[in-house]
This record gives structure tokens, C-alpha cells and sequence, in this order.
């Protein structure tokens, strides 16, 4: 039997990088896997990849109407949820002196209010014993110039985790956050303001992982599959660093 052999999941932001790696892993192991993404054509070849046992449904975490129309397909379609993973955010760079109140909105409204009623929303369909993990980011830890802003909303996410633990504990729901370091994807290409400053970012941050290199997408989806599996059965309220050593060291 696969690990998640029977398991509805719904992964957010799955249309590419990390969610897509996530939504392919889990499907390979069994799950029925839901994904979001903002993007039509993005998620229509994302459904290509994964294969089978796959719904896509166009929206944006941000938008509670969205949101909305997410589970009542999940309703409609499977009747419950398993597994959570509430991967979609984005990032960009602001320096202090710089950061508008745009720049604010859109970053918090995507990684914080976006989680918050991801997660929220889902509860009524969730199954007793199921598996919610956040994608936070190792920069809640550790500072990094002109980001101050994203890194503030992963924050918030590690303080979900640990606060949802005991909110959801009755339920024997386990809620735990991954915090990347450095992944090799779309999301970090687009970081920067020009190619030039993003290649300066990423060689910046590979200088600074103990391992020598970037991340790639499915070195943390393997994480989150074991957050989501009964192999994780005794943890709860944790922050799983896969981040080849950047902030441990």
C-alpha cells in the first residue's frame, strides 16, 4: 500500500515549484490531490504532469469567494479533506524606506490572511487525525536586507502552527510548518528586480548553505509528505528547516 493510499489533499499554490513537486509526490503515493493556483494555463499543465487523481481549481487564497468555490468542489467531488498544505505566497524585495502600503496588501494579504482562511475554511471537511503542514521560510529566523516584510509574514506563520496545535488538538489534527532555505524555483527567479540582482541573490545564498547548493522543489515535498504521513504520527506544532543547513549553522 502507498503511504497516502485513499488520502484527499489539498495543496495551494500547486500549479508550479514547490506545490507542483508536493501534488506530484503525494499523487505518486496514493493521494487524490486538489490544487489552486491564480493561472489557467499554468494549472491545466500542471494536471498534465501529476497524471491522474488530480483537480485543479483556479483562484487566489487571498480571495475568500475563491476559497469558497475550492471546498465546495472538495465537497462535491470527495466529501472530506486529509491532508492540507497551505504552500501558496509570494515574495518580493522592499527595502525599509521603500515599502509601500501596496507592497504591504498584497504580501501579507497573500501569506497571511491567504493561510489563515485556507486553513479555517477547510475544518468543516477536514477528517479527525488529518494533517495540515504551512510553508513557512528559514527567513523568518534569520534577517536578509529588503525582505523584511515577507519574512515577517512567515513569522506569522511558524506562530500559526504552534497556536492551531492546540486549537485542533481535541481534533487529533496535527499542524506543523516546513521552512525551506534556499529552492530552485520559479518563485526565486522572480525575486529580484532585474536578472542581474537575482543572480546576485542566489549566489549570495548558496555561499551561506552549509551544503554547498539551492534546494530543489521535491527535496521538500519528501518533507512534507512525511509531515502528512502517519510515519509523523507523535509530531506536532514543529518547524521542519530543509534548508541544507543555512540556519542551523
Amino acid at each position: 500500500m502507498f503511504r497516502h493510499e485513499g488520502k484527499v489533499a489539498v495543496i495551494t499554490g500547486g500549479n508550479s515549484g514547490i506545490g507542483l513537486a508536493t501534488a506530484q509526490r503525494l499523487a505518486s503515493e496514493g493521494a487524490y490531490i486538489f490544487i489552486t493556483g491564480r493561472r489557467k494555463p499554468e494549472l491545466d499543465a500542471a494536471v498534465k504532469l501529476i497524471g491522474k487523481n488530480v483537480t485543479a481549481v483556479q483562484g487566489d487564497v487571498s480571495n475568500l469567494a475563491d476559497l469558497d468555490r475550492l471546498y465546495a468542489t472538495v465537497r462535491q467531488q470527495k466529501g472530506r479533506i486529509d491532508i492540507l498544505f497551505a504552500n501558496a505566497g509570494l515574495g518580493e524585495f522592499a527595502p525599509l524606506g521603500a515599502i509601500t502600503e501596496g507592497h504591504y496588501d498584497k504580501t501579507f494579504n497573500a501569506n497571511v490572511k491567504g493561510v489563515l482562511f485556507t486553513v479555517q475554511k477547510a475544518l468543516p471537511l477536514f477528517a479527525d487525525g488529518g494533517s495540515i503542514i504551512l510553508n513557512a521560510s528559514i527567513v523568518s529566523i534569520k534577517g536578509t536586507p529588503a525582505l523584511s516584510v515577507y519574512s515577517a509574514t512567515k513569522a506569522a506563520l511558524r506562530s500559526f502552527a504552534r497556536n492551531w496545535t492546540l486549537d485542533l488538538k481535541d481534533r487529533k489534527i496535527r499542524v506543523n510548518a516546513v521552512s525551506p532555505g534556499p529552492i530552485d524555483t520559479p518563485g526565486l527567479n522572480s525575486l529580484g528586480a532585474n536578472a542581474e540582482q537575482t543572480a546576485q541573490f542566489k549566489a549570495a545564498m548558496v555561499s551561506a548553505v552549509p551544503m554547498g547548493r539551492l534546494g530543489t522543489s521535491d527535496e521538500i515535498a519528501k518533507a512534507v509528505s512525511f509531515l502528512a504521513s502517519d510515519d509523523s504520527s507523535f509530531i506536532t506544532g514543529i518547524e521542519l528547516f530543509v534548508d541544507g543547513g543555512m540556519a542551523q549553522i
